[in-house]
């Protein structure tokens, strides 16, 4: 089955020129104007991924990655033409996958997506040890579910894949170069502070179980060493 992506872009020419390069690599494509439109086309429809404007009418693009990432958690793409790091970091809080600044190359966008799909596909495989437990802590590899003390914890995609590397490597030190490399991939446009963000809000959410992740100062993230 094709995968579907829903294009959430006002530029009609922008979002044509989306779909046609998608529809010829074999995607299903749904086509929203603004926010309010994604919402309902994103409740009304399966949909694999979201390609989704920053600037909006009616809802910006922040406010419905938000909206999305608390009911499901479809591939996100942002796509907008700020390149602040503030605005980068903003849209990975909101829990989007991906960012790309405009003007792009509808072919790098593509390249994106499909290494996307081929991470989330690789993820879905299945493991040979499908509950892992660290004391209070739990990961269901199966479920992709995160639990402390018997309690499920709230996290995006993006914070999931990060813990999960970092358990498949423990007690290695690993620079930040090398996280953004393996969890956000080498297309990736953004700097190493995006790991230093994202590793901030794991500790708040793993509570007493935070310092199962050491840091290494001056290179980086050591996994499963108490500080």
């Amino acid at each position: 089955m094709s995968k579907t992506i829903l294009i959430v872009e006002d530029e009609a020419k922008m979002r044509r020129l989306l779909v046609d390069y998608l529809s010829h690599e074999g995607f299903a494509t749904i086509e929203a104007a603004n926010g309010q439109a994604a919402m309902e086309r994103f409740g009304a429809n399966r949909v694999d991924l979201v390609i989704l404007d920053v600037m909006m009418p009616f809802m910006d693009g922040f406010a419905v990655c938000e909206a999305i990432r608390q009911k499901s958690d479809v591939l996100i793409v942002l796509l907008t033409a700020k390149s602040e790091e503030y605005d980068k970091l903003q849209g990975y809080g909101r829990g989007a996958d991906d960012y790309v600044t405009k003007p792009f190359s509808p072919k790098v966008l593509v390249a994106k997506i499909k290494a996307l799909f081929k991470r989330l596909d690789g993820d879905n495989e299945a493991p040979t040890n499908p509950i892992v437990r660290l004391g209070e802590l739990e990961l269901d590899l199966d479920g992709h579910e995160i639990r402390l003390d018997n309690r499920p914890l709230s996290f995006t995609r993006k914070e999931y894949e990060l813990l999960l590397y970092l358990y498949r490597n423990p007690n290695i030190t690993l620079s930040r170069e090398q996280i953004l490399d393996q969890v956000w991939g080498y297309g990736y446009e953004g700097d190493a502070r995006t790991v230093d963000t994202h590793i901030k809000r794991l500790r708040q959410k793993l509570e007493h179980k935070a310092d199962l992740i050491a840091t290494v100062k001056g290179f980086g993230y050591k996994f499963g060493v108490r500080r």
